[in-house]
Protein backbone atom coordinates (compact mmCIF):
# COMPACT_ATOMS: atom_id res chain seq x y z
CA UNK A 1 0.00 0.00 0.00
CA UNK A 2 1.48 3.45 -1.02
CA UNK A 3 2.35 5.69 1.65
CA UNK A 4 -0.07 9.12 2.37
CA UNK A 5 0.79 11.81 0.56
CA UNK A 6 2.82 14.51 2.62
CA UNK A 7 0.77 17.50 3.45
CA UNK A 8 2.00 20.48 1.04
CA UNK A 9 4.03 23.26 2.93
CA UNK A 10 5.05 25.47 0.43
CA UNK A 11 5.07 29.08 1.09
CA UNK A 12 1.89 30.45 -0.58
CA UNK A 13 1.56 33.72 -2.04
CA UNK A 14 -1.03 36.10 -0.10
CA UNK A 15 -3.61 36.88 -2.22
CA UNK A 16 -5.03 39.77 -0.02
CA UNK A 17 -4.26 42.81 -1.06
CA UNK A 18 -4.30 45.43 1.99
CA UNK A 19 -3.94 48.85 2.34
CA UNK A 20 -2.21 51.43 -0.57
CA UNK A 21 -2.31 48.41 -2.76
CA UNK A 22 -5.86 47.55 -1.83
CA UNK A 23 -7.18 51.38 -2.71
CA UNK A 24 -5.05 51.44 -6.34
CA UNK A 25 -6.90 48.08 -7.29
CA UNK A 26 -10.27 49.32 -5.99
CA UNK A 27 -9.47 52.94 -8.18
CA UNK A 28 -8.56 50.66 -11.01
CA UNK A 29 -11.99 48.41 -10.75
CA UNK A 30 -13.67 52.01 -9.96
CA UNK A 31 -12.15 53.18 -13.72
CA UNK A 32 -13.37 50.05 -15.64
CA UNK A 33 -16.95 50.61 -13.96
CA UNK A 34 -17.21 54.19 -14.42
CA UNK A 35 -16.19 53.94 -18.22
CA UNK A 36 -18.73 51.35 -18.91
CA UNK A 37 -21.21 53.65 -17.52
CA UNK A 38 -19.70 56.55 -19.87
CA UNK A 39 -20.12 54.34 -23.11
CA UNK A 40 -23.88 53.17 -21.77
CA UNK A 41 -24.52 56.89 -21.45
CA UNK A 42 -22.72 57.65 -24.58
CA UNK A 43 -25.06 55.37 -26.53
CA UNK A 44 -27.82 56.65 -25.24
CA UNK A 45 -26.99 60.27 -25.76
CA UNK A 46 -26.14 58.79 -29.48
CA UNK A 47 -29.97 57.68 -29.92
CA UNK A 48 -31.86 60.80 -28.40
CA UNK A 49 -29.64 63.03 -30.38
CA UNK A 50 -30.30 61.51 -33.71
CA UNK A 51 -33.77 61.81 -33.33
CA UNK A 52 -32.97 65.58 -31.95
CA UNK A 53 -31.50 65.78 -35.12
CA UNK A 54 -34.36 64.51 -37.88
CA UNK A 55 -37.21 66.42 -35.78
CA UNK A 56 -35.36 69.30 -36.23
CA UNK A 57 -34.85 68.62 -40.21
CA UNK A 58 -38.62 67.57 -40.39
CA UNK A 59 -39.05 70.84 -38.13
CA UNK A 60 -37.36 72.92 -41.13
CA UNK A 61 -39.23 71.51 -43.63
CA UNK A 62 -42.60 71.59 -42.16
CA UNK A 63 -42.16 75.20 -41.86
CA UNK A 64 -40.88 76.06 -45.33
CA UNK A 65 -44.47 74.16 -46.80
CA UNK A 66 -45.84 76.84 -44.04
CA UNK A 67 -44.91 79.34 -46.34
CA UNK A 68 -46.03 77.96 -49.19
CA UNK A 69 -49.25 77.11 -48.31
CA UNK A 70 -49.80 80.15 -46.08
CA UNK A 71 -52.42 81.57 -48.45
CA UNK A 72 -54.35 78.40 -48.69
CA UNK A 73 -57.51 78.45 -46.26
CA UNK A 74 -57.34 76.47 -43.32
CA UNK A 75 -53.27 75.35 -44.07
CA UNK A 76 -51.84 77.94 -41.46
CA UNK A 77 -54.21 76.51 -38.76
CA UNK A 78 -53.71 73.26 -39.68
CA UNK A 79 -49.97 73.36 -40.26
CA UNK A 80 -49.15 75.57 -36.92
CA UNK A 81 -50.75 72.55 -34.91
CA UNK A 82 -47.83 70.49 -36.65
CA UNK A 83 -45.42 72.54 -35.77
CA UNK A 84 -46.72 73.09 -32.37
CA UNK A 85 -46.55 69.03 -32.30
CA UNK A 86 -42.96 68.82 -33.59
CA UNK A 87 -41.90 71.35 -31.28
CA UNK A 88 -43.25 69.49 -27.95
CA UNK A 89 -41.76 66.57 -28.96
CA UNK A 90 -37.95 68.54 -29.71
CA UNK A 91 -38.25 69.85 -26.21
CA UNK A 92 -39.66 66.47 -24.75
CA UNK A 93 -35.70 64.73 -26.57
CA UNK A 94 -33.74 67.51 -25.57
CA UNK A 95 -34.86 67.02 -22.12
CA UNK A 96 -33.94 63.73 -22.12
CA UNK A 97 -30.43 64.54 -23.54
CA UNK A 98 -29.76 66.99 -20.99
CA UNK A 99 -30.79 64.48 -18.38
CA UNK A 100 -28.12 62.50 -19.99
CA UNK A 101 -25.42 64.61 -19.60
CA UNK A 102 -26.27 65.18 -16.35
CA UNK A 103 -25.72 61.95 -15.60
CA UNK A 104 -22.16 61.89 -17.54
CA UNK A 105 -21.37 65.09 -15.26
CA UNK A 106 -21.65 62.70 -12.19
CA UNK A 107 -19.62 60.30 -13.50
CA UNK A 108 -16.78 62.64 -14.49
CA UNK A 109 -17.18 64.27 -10.65
CA UNK A 110 -16.56 60.54 -9.73
CA UNK A 111 -13.47 59.78 -11.88
CA UNK A 112 -12.52 63.29 -10.23
CA UNK A 113 -12.65 61.34 -7.00
CA UNK A 114 -10.37 58.34 -7.81
CA UNK A 115 -7.88 60.77 -8.77
CA UNK A 116 -7.81 62.95 -5.38
CA UNK A 117 -7.35 59.03 -3.75
CA UNK A 118 -4.74 58.38 -6.30
CA UNK A 119 -3.00 61.51 -4.78
CA UNK A 120 -3.82 60.66 -1.08
CA UNK A 121 -1.98 57.34 -1.59
CA UNK A 122 0.98 58.93 -3.44
CA UNK A 123 1.30 62.14 -0.81
CA UNK A 124 1.02 58.79 2.09
CA UNK A 125 4.05 57.23 -0.08
CA UNK A 126 6.07 59.79 0.09
CA UNK A 127 5.64 60.81 3.80
CA UNK A 128 6.80 56.92 4.60
CA UNK A 129 9.01 56.80 2.59
CA UNK A 130 10.74 59.50 1.00
CA UNK A 131 10.43 61.69 -2.21
CA UNK A 132 12.05 58.77 -3.92
CA UNK A 133 9.13 56.80 -2.75
CA UNK A 134 8.85 53.03 -2.55
CA UNK A 135 12.24 50.70 -3.32
CA UNK A 136 9.36 48.23 -4.91
CA UNK A 137 6.29 48.42 -6.74
CA UNK A 138 2.74 47.53 -4.96
CA UNK A 139 2.02 45.30 -7.93
CA UNK A 140 4.01 44.33 -10.63
CA UNK A 141 6.23 47.10 -12.34
CA UNK A 142 4.36 50.07 -11.60
CA UNK A 143 5.64 53.34 -9.48
CA UNK A 144 2.50 54.43 -7.42
CA UNK A 145 3.34 57.79 -9.42
CA UNK A 146 2.37 56.25 -12.65
CA UNK A 147 -1.02 55.35 -11.30
CA UNK A 148 -1.42 59.26 -10.50
CA UNK A 149 -0.30 60.10 -13.93
CA UNK A 150 -2.61 57.53 -16.08
CA UNK A 151 -5.94 58.64 -13.75
CA UNK A 152 -5.01 62.26 -14.17
CA UNK A 153 -5.23 61.74 -18.02
CA UNK A 154 -8.32 59.64 -18.09
CA UNK A 155 -10.19 62.19 -15.83
CA UNK A 156 -8.72 65.17 -18.04
CA UNK A 157 -9.97 63.53 -21.41
CA UNK A 158 -13.06 63.04 -19.98
CA UNK A 159 -13.54 66.37 -18.64
CA UNK A 160 -12.99 67.56 -22.25
CA UNK A 161 -15.33 65.39 -23.87
CA UNK A 162 -17.85 66.25 -21.13
CA UNK A 163 -17.97 70.08 -21.89
CA UNK A 164 -17.86 69.21 -25.40
CA UNK A 165 -21.53 66.99 -24.82
CA UNK A 166 -22.52 69.82 -22.84
CA UNK A 167 -21.54 72.23 -25.64
CA UNK A 168 -23.47 69.84 -28.33
CA UNK A 169 -26.53 69.84 -26.00
CA UNK A 170 -26.94 73.42 -26.14
CA UNK A 171 -26.50 73.87 -30.11
CA UNK A 172 -28.37 70.87 -31.15
CA UNK A 173 -31.80 71.69 -30.89
CA UNK A 174 -31.02 75.35 -31.99
CA UNK A 175 -28.79 74.59 -35.24
CA UNK A 176 -30.91 74.78 -38.52
CA UNK A 177 -28.32 73.67 -41.23
CA UNK A 178 -28.96 70.21 -41.32
CA UNK A 179 -25.10 69.94 -42.39
CA UNK A 180 -24.37 71.12 -38.84
CA UNK A 181 -26.52 69.21 -37.00
CA UNK A 182 -24.86 66.49 -39.22
CA UNK A 183 -21.44 67.14 -37.60
CA UNK A 184 -22.80 67.52 -34.17
CA UNK A 185 -24.42 64.44 -34.36
CA UNK A 186 -21.01 62.89 -35.44
CA UNK A 187 -19.12 64.57 -32.62
CA UNK A 188 -21.54 63.34 -30.06
CA UNK A 189 -21.04 59.62 -31.52
CA UNK A 190 -17.49 59.38 -32.13
CA UNK A 191 -15.73 61.39 -29.08
CA UNK A 192 -12.99 62.65 -30.30
CA UNK A 193 -11.57 62.93 -26.88
CA UNK A 194 -11.63 59.87 -26.11
CA UNK A 195 -8.91 57.96 -28.43
CA UNK A 196 -7.16 54.75 -28.56
CA UNK A 197 -4.67 55.26 -26.52
CA UNK A 198 -6.75 56.26 -22.89
CA UNK A 199 -7.75 52.49 -23.58
CA UNK A 200 -4.88 50.99 -23.65
CA UNK A 201 -3.74 53.00 -20.63
CA UNK A 202 -6.68 51.49 -18.73
CA UNK A 203 -6.08 48.18 -19.78
CA UNK A 204 -2.74 48.62 -18.33
CA UNK A 205 -4.15 49.50 -15.24
CA UNK A 206 -6.27 47.19 -15.33
CA UNK A 207 -3.72 44.25 -15.80
CA UNK A 208 -1.13 46.13 -13.42
CA UNK A 209 -3.46 45.37 -10.70
CA UNK A 210 -4.44 41.90 -11.63
CA UNK A 211 -7.93 42.70 -12.81
CA UNK A 212 -6.47 41.40 -16.29
CA UNK A 213 -4.39 38.67 -17.15
CA UNK A 214 -2.28 38.09 -19.79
Amino acid sequence: MESERAPDTTPRRKTAVTGSARKLKDNAADWHNLILKWDKLNDEGSTIANKIVNLGISKGSQQQHNMMLEDLEGSISTNTEETAGHSRELEEECSKLLAVVDRMSRVVSKMEKLVSTGKGVLELEMFQCGAAGRLTPLFLTWPTTLFVEVSAKLYEAYSQELRLKQAILQELAHTSSPDLSMVHLSCWLHQPYLDDSLRLQLEGLLLETGHRTL
